[in-house]
């Protein structure tokens, strides 16, 4: 327990009133991982906490919540409080502060979430969440359905713990999930978003196959659910695109943005496959349509545009496959050749969700393009308009008018030094610049 945190606790006890750490941070401190974050319950009111510290933020006090800063460090303090009736599916319409632990433990979603802790009394579990917790289970406090209806949310997180610490759903639990399903739509698209990263960048990305099972992706991510039932009938494939899709996500790092970019790099599929006489599936445009459908879903879920414009230009690309040494610095430049790593590491993720057909010409490829990308890094190629070594005032400065020609003139520029990189030296440059102006001049 962090020595701000146990101070807290001391200073509370000291003043007669009861507190505890409470929910995430006991779960995770019993399952040995390190706490996000650490949250105290208490008897006192919120007035009575401000009381007794120097320095209090009321982040939520009409909830019973003050942050407590103890050396730059923030705990948030609660009132054992009992929650009246929630009207949104989120929210409860008031609270109602309460001396009685247990009456505050159980309003929480999870047994394993319901646990309290202090060293003069040890632990408070009053639903067996340590027992859950062995087990390896997410059940909730008291009837799932109840818990459910106070919050939809509470759905989604369900699974996003399954997700995180590698646990299973329990079937009662299970089962209210899948009756109440469509009450997830009650829930702002911006806290569905957070609980959907927190699934994909768990050492668990396949949990999201529960998420559809459920109907919890049927309301927020229609399209994986299309792509979940869509056979691919190809050669090169052997599962459906939404089992490829999942598979695809447990190959790369559990990081946000390229978690995304698997997530939903051939979601576009479903909507161009054809069929020809043989049987066999094709999917041509699913990249641009994916990088169109990218925008789409993360805009709808609120994603910041930095986000949004990465996951697509790269859901754009993801199935490029030049060879040649020109085509290859185009692809460089289209995605940057700072993302040229996440693009190696996206190709090779999506090769071992597919089938073993042509395997190891495949990755030769991709390790082709990696061998390229280092002799861009060691040789500084220029793959951006703004590294040619001359610019635009040098094209005004030998006669030409500003305006969209000089653009233009930079962009022929440009071509010929991804055609040979050779061409990027100032005097050679001058030289053509020379030969392409004189229309204009």
């Amino acid at each position: 327990m962090p020595k701000q945190v146990k101070k807290i606790i001391e200073t509370l006890e000291a003043n007669g009133h009861e507190a505890y750490a409470v929910g995430g941070c006991v779960r995770d401190t019993l399952l040995l991982r390190m706490p996000e974050d650490w949250d105290v319950t208490t008897s006192a009111k919120p007035e009575q906490v401000k009381a007794l510290f120097s320095h209090t933020i009321d982040t939520g006090i009409e909830h019973g919540t003050v942050t407590v800063m103890i050396d730059h460090v923030g705990c948030e303090v609660t009132t054992y409080r009992i929650d009246g009736e929630y009207e949104d599916a989120r929210h409860p319409k008031e609270v109602a502060f309460t001396s009685n632990l247990a009456e505050d433990l159980k309003r929480r979603d999870f047994t394993i979430n319901a646990m309290a802790y202090n060293e003069s009394t040890g632990l408070v579990d009053e639903f067996d969440g340590l027992e859950d917790l062995k087990r390896g289970i997410v059940r909730c406090v008291g009837d799932s359905e109840e818990r459910f209806t106070e919050d939809a949310l509470r759905m989604l997180r369900a699974v996003r713990f399954a997700a995180q610490l590698g646990f299973t759903i329990e079937e009662n639990t299970k089962e209210a999930i899948r009756k109440l399903a469509p009450a997830i739509a009650k829930v702002s698209v911006e806290r569905i978003a957070v609980e959907l990263v927190k699934i994909l960048t768990s050492d668990h990305p396949e949990e999201l196959r529960m998420a559809y099972e459920l109907g919890l992706t049927a309301v927020f991510l229609p399209e994986f659910d299309v792509a979940m039932k869509t056979e691919q009938h190809n050669i090169h494939h052997l599962y459906t695109v939404g089992e490829h899709t999942i598979e695809a996500m447990r190959h790369v790092r559990p990081e946000k943005n390229i978690r995304l970019i698997m997530l939903l790099h051939d979601l576009a599929k479903p909507v161009v496959k054809t069929t020809d006489e043989e049987g066999q599936g094709h999917f041509r445009g699913h990249t641009q349509g994916g990088a169109d459908m990218a925008r789409r879903i993360l805009r709808r879920l609120k994603f910041d545009n930095a986000t949004i414009e990465l996951v697509a230009k790269m859901v754009k690309h993801h199935d490029d496959r030049p060879e040649e040494p020109d085509a290859i610095r185009r692809m460089f430049s289209a995605i940057g050749l700072e993302n040229v790593p996440m693009m190696l590491e996206i190709k090779r993720a999506d090769l071992l969700a597919q089938s073993t057909y042509q395997r190891e010409s495949k990755f030769a490829i991709v390790d082709n393009l990696e061998a390229h990308y280092r002799e861009c890094v060691e040789k500084q190629i220029c793959l951006q308009k703004k590294d040619l070594s001359v610019n635009g005032s040098d094209l005004i400065a030998m006669g030409m008018k500003q305006g969209k020609e000089v653009g233009l003139v930079m962009e022929q520029l440009f071509e010929a030094v991804i055609e040979d990189p050779e061409m990027n030296q100032r005097e050679k440059l001058l030289a053509l610049a020379h030969k392409l102006i004189t229309p204009f001049i």
